[in-house]
Formats: C-alpha cells, sequence, structure tokens
C-alpha cells in the first residue's frame, strides 16, 4: 500500500500542495499534520509507523517534511525499513528505497551521518581530556556547602520527610540520597 505523510510547521500554512503530489504519486491513505518538524513526537506520524506492513511505501513530498536533522531523518528511515516498508520522496528522486540505487544511497547518506555522530563523541572526549589536564573540573558542580549542610541537619531531626527536605534544600531527590550514601561511608569530602 501506499501511504503518504505530509506536515507544515504551523496552523497557517496549508497543506495543499504536498496532499495534491500524494494523491498524483497513487496515495491509498494519508497522514496530515500541522507541528513543527524538530519534534519527534509527532502523533500522525507516529500513527503512520504503527500501521506499517511489510511492502508498504511511505511516500513524502520531500525530505524537509519528514524530519529536519540527519540524525531524526535517519532514525525514522530505520524504523520504516525494520517494519519492512520502503521510503520514496517526489523531490528527491534519489531517495527510494524500493530501487537497489536509492537504497546505496540512503546506506551511503546513513553512514555519512554515523561518521558525523562519531566525530562528535571523539571531539567531545577529546575536548573534555583537554580540559582535565589543564585543571578545569568537569561534571555537574556539587550542590553549594550551606544546602549540604541543611540536608543533614533536617535528616538527622528526623521531622522531615525527604521530599520536604528537597524542597527546603533545593536538591534533587538523587543528590539528597547520593550526600546521605558519602556520608555514611565516610566519603563526603
Amino acid at each position: 500500500m501506499k501511504i503518504g505523510y505530509a506536515r507544515v510547521s504551523t496552523e497557517e500554512q496549508k497543506l495543499e500542495r504536498q496532499l495534491d503530489a500524494l494523491n498524483e504519486a497513487g496515495c491509498e491513505r494519508i497522514f496530515l499534520e500541522k507541528i513543527t518538524g524538530t519534534k519527534r513526537n509527532r502523533p500522525e506520524l507516529d500513527k503512520l509507523l504503527n500501521i506499517l506492513r511489510e511492502g508498504d511505501v511511505v511516500i513524502i513530498s520531500d525530505l524537509t517534511r519528514l524530519g529536519r536533522s540527519t540524525n531524526d531523518l535517519i532514525t525514522i528511515v530505520n524504523e520504516i525499513k525494520e517494519r519492512g516498508a520502503d521510503l520514496k520522496s517526489l523531490k528527491e528522486t534519489w531517495l527510494d528505497t524500493t530501487t537497489p540505487q536509492g537504497k546505496l544511497m540512503f546506506t551511503i547518506f546513513s553512514g555519512l551521518a554515523e561518521f558525523e555522530r562519531d566525530l562528535i563523541v571523539q571531539r567531545t572526549k577529546e575536548g573534555l581530556e583537554a580540559a582535565k589536564r589543564r585543571g578545569v573540573k568537569v561534571g555537574r558542580k556539587p550542590a553549594e556547602k550551606d544546602k549540604v549542610e541543611l540536608l543533614f541537619k533536617l535528616y538527622d531531626s528526623k521531622q522531615y520527610t525527604i521530599k520536604e527536605i528537597m524542597t527546603a534544600t533545593g536538591l534533587s531527590k538523587p543528590t539528597v540520597f547520593r550526600y546521605l550514601r558519602k556520608r555514611k561511608s565516610g566519603t563526603l569530602s
């Protein structure tokens, strides 16, 4: 089955151009959405993905309708592939996973996106290591000393719940318990 997906970012924008193109392409069912492409939670796209069966073809007017970032696009296309379906863009004719050429092109672009992600991870690690060598402390800043003192005072009084202690100190539940564990184990510095 040919299934269309059309999306515009705002209520003021019109779906007619995309709808005409998808109807002309022979879509038997079309999902329409008025929501920004930067949000991953798109109800109509999720419905479309949930009904896909092996052999279905998702048709879009152009790639920007499906997602805004390379990573998002690749994630969505992989979800389509996992369901045994294909994807075809009417504007970007190279993106047609129903053909061997289209599959090859998508595989190349997926590889480039993965390479880009790996480079970002590598640069981040290198940057953190360089900062550590220069003596820069990385990670979360420790809670202020007075907050921790108040935490222990309230906790030791046995008159307050953890929730009340969290509210009074502004510390999160994991932070409260981390400081309590550190004090108990004698590793509080």
